[in-house]
């Protein structure tokens, strides 16, 4: 058995790794600052204005936005529209079949199909029916906090994006 080639080979992927992290420090302090400042100004407008613009599958949508902004998923069309049709859908299926598991599973499963027809496709806004059932939220949900924060969240990701990180968005 060799044991300097063994050391070499067990030192490679720690080579790697270490360059890759090197590379990659940057870029993904770039998204990350992106994100924060987003729902940073979200909770901050929420907080001193008293308006709901925060729900969880926000958080996400900074993931796509901050760190994927040339992702098709990342478009404000598929930010927009697939957490409003995604909340659409949560909200005509809590009105026709109530809170229970079935209502859950024809939420998310519908909201996958309607974004995958109208080429809206957001991942996150995936979880929009789950939030919407489980709240037992109303009508207006569609306006705040979905329409007017995911408005927001796109117009603070093409600022950042062209005034800090010098990447595109949004990429058509």
């Amino acid at each position: 058995m060799n044991t300097t080639t063994d050391t070499t080979r067990a030192a490679a992927p720690l080579a790697a790794f270490k360059d890759h992290t090197l590379r990659n420090a940057l870029p993904a302090l770039i998204s990350g600052v992106g994100g924060f400042i987003a729902i940073g100004i979200m909770a901050a407008v929420t907080d001193a204005m008293q308006l709901a613009l925060l729900i969880a599958p926000f958080g996400s949508s900074c993931v796509l936005l901050f760190a994927l902004p040339a992702s098709l998923l990342a478009r404000p069309r598929n930010v927009i529209g697939g957490h409003f049709l995604s909340a659409l859908v949560g909200l005509i299926v809590l009105n026709t079949l109530g809170t229970g598991v079935l209502a859950l599973a024809v939420g998310v499963g519908l909201a996958i199909a309607v974004m995958q027809f109208t080429a809206t496709v957001h991942p996150p806004a995936g979880a929009n029916p789950i939030v919407v059932i489980l709240t037992g939220a109303g009508w207006s949900f569609l306006a705040m906090p979905i329409l007017a924060g995911a408005v927001l969240l796109c117009l603070t990701a093409c600022l950042y994006h062209r005034m800090v990180s010098r990447r595109p968005y949004p990429v058509a």
